[in-house]
């Protein structure tokens, strides 16, 4: 076995990765939900406070200008509470979706570092021919595509609840699913995912990048706030994230397509199909800015999500580990 197989195998067991994961979503979930509304908030308006022309057929949906007039919005009409609509949904996608993606991050590392062992003998070398961008890369990709195609549901249920005003479209999320279900079919649960895996491999492709491209010269910087590769990081994120941004905005539009799309706060949602579709509508409606919607609270989100999630999953598999040590020396 590798000293990189080694590794992964010594940062705990399978369950002990999952629980550390699934905690870690549940958590950040929590932190970040009030944001997450008003991203999706943003992104399901057409129309736009500063173009009347678009304004003309609003049925009653508010009118949304920057974060934080939104949160103020939505505060003022809807309770405090409704900073968390969706919030049930979201935490067990956060959940999963942490789960899946670390053990299938974790389990496709060590995959590669067997299959690709550099003198062939199936891992017992210590190095790989496979670069560790490109390690990273494949692992990545296929963590966050496993993840998002079995967590999808969830995800859309998290859209429709975020999107309910004071008049409720689903009473519950047992209601939710029992509805879809009936009038959707299982394909209602799926609306909007070929947008979602399809910004997978091009935010994977940005973020390494532009972080490979900005760690060495930053490396080389004395940076009061912290280290190179972190700033990397946080620079490689933000490019990533505004790139695959209008795919993520097309997603909710498509979530919340189906016979309840004139019900939600934004009453006036237009009816898309497919993709490609979706981004040429926004484009002939709204322009470029259109598609970007929602992104200075997307951006907002990313660190705290990112830092409480890492942070979170860390100390909890560090305990586990260090409770299994004990336990094992004990006895």
């Amino acid at each position: 076995m590798s000293k990189s197989d080694q590794r992964l195998q010594d940062e705990g067991s399978q369950l002990q990765v999952v629980t550390a994961g699934a905690t870690a979503g549940l958590i950040s979930r929590f932190v970040v939900a009030p944001l997450d509304v008003v991203k999706i908030r943003l992104q399901l308006q057409s129309h736009s406070l500063s173009d009347p022309l678009s304004q003309v057929d609003l049925r009653g949906s508010p009118i949304y200008k920057g974060t934080i007039g939104t949160f103020r919005h939505i505060v003022a009409n809807e309770g405090v509470a409704a900073l968390w609509k969706g919030n049930v949904p979201a935490e067990l996608m956060y959940v999963a979706y942490a789960s899946i993606q670390f053990t299938t991050y974790r389990s496709m590392t060590l995959l590669l570092h067997r299959v690709f062992a550099k003198d062939g003998s199936g891992g017992n070398s210590t190095q790989s021919r496979l670069p560790k961008s490109v390690e990273s890369f494949i692992s990545g990709a296929s963590a966050g595509a496993t993840a998002t195609a079995a967590t999808y549901p969830l995800d859309l249920l998290r859209t429709r609840f975020a999107a309910q005003g004071n008049d409720r479209v689903y009473a519950s999320l047992r209601h939710a699913i029992a509805d879809i279900n009936r009038d959707e079919g299982i394909r209602g649960f799926f609306r909007g995912l070929s947008p979602a895996l399809a910004q997978i491999v091009p935010f994977m492709g940005l973020f390494f990048a532009v972080y490979e491209g900005a760690r060495l010269p930053l490396g080389k910087m004395d940076l009061p706030w912290g280290t190179g590769d972190a700033t990397a990081g946080i620079i490689a994120s933000v490019v990533a994230k505004t790139g695959v941004f209008p795919l993520d905005l097309v997603r909710k539009r498509i979530q919340v397509q189906g016979p309840t799309r004139s019900r939600y706060v934004h009453k006036n949602i237009p009816e898309y199909v497919g993709t490609v579709s979706t981004v040429r509508q926004v484009l002939h409606r709204e322009g470029v800015r259109g598609l970007y919607r929602g992104l200075t609270v997307s951006l907002i989100k990313a660190a705290p999500a990112s830092a409480v999630t890492m942070w979170t999953y860390e100390r909890v598999l560090n305990l586990l580990i260090s409770r299994s040590e004990k336990a094992g020396t004990a006895q």
